[in-house]
């Protein structure tokens, strides 16, 4: 019996991500150009001082590109314990992330700005802050995987393959979402 050999190539893999990371960007940008177009129709943005909380959740989402970032150059270093606890404080910053994007939209909703109201371009900040977090749990799913593979005797390849798609895609969704924050921002 030949024994197939185990040989790992993440180019088709990388590939893969790189598209999720186009055709997420063509969504979004999609997004906002309908809002743009609809609020030019209109003749106004959404009139929202936009909470707090976001400015918050903006600056732990670029924190927690920090920490990947981080653990990233400590698994080229092979300081795996480096890497594990780096990864770990990511997980529990973009949990943060989560929770102060439901916090503001729990304020939105205070001050009368709910998803559903006679004002699209207020729903249009639950729709695109609410797509922003989906993929927020995608990319916690790419680092638990990255931070499982820490904790396994895997291959170095596959490994570094991990860190390398975790990394691409959180440091897209932070810097999506800043662009999103900005977005809000000036087209109030």
């Amino acid at each position: 019996m030949e024994k197939i050999q185990d040989t790992f190539d993440p180019k088709p893999r990388k590939f893969i991500v790189w598209l999720f990371v186009v055709s997420s960007t063509i969504m979004f940008g999609g997004f906002t150009s309908y809002y743009l177009v609809f609020a030019a129709s209109k003749g106004k943005g959404h009139g929202l001082v936009l909470p707090d909380a976001f400015i918050y959740s903006s600056l732990v989402i670029i924190a927690s590109s920090i920490t990947l970032f981080l653990a990233s150059r400590a698994l080229r270093k092979l300081n795996f314990s480096l890497q594990r606890n780096l990864l770990w404080v990511t997980v529990i910053l973009a949990v943060a992330f989560g929770v102060m994007q439901f916090n503001a939209w729990g304020s939105m909703v205070r001050t009368g700005a709910t998803l559903v109201g006679n004002n699209a371009a207020i729903s249009f900040i639950y729709v695109v802050s609410g797509m922003h977090l989906l993929h927020i749990i995608a990319g916690v799913g790419l680092i638990i995987n990255a931070l499982a593979g820490s904790y396994k005797n895997i291959p170095a390849a596959k490994g570094q393959y991990r860190m390398e798609i975790a990394s691409i895609f959180w440091h897209f969704i932070d810097i999506l979402w800043i662009y999103l924050y900005v977005f809000l921002l000036l087209n109030r």
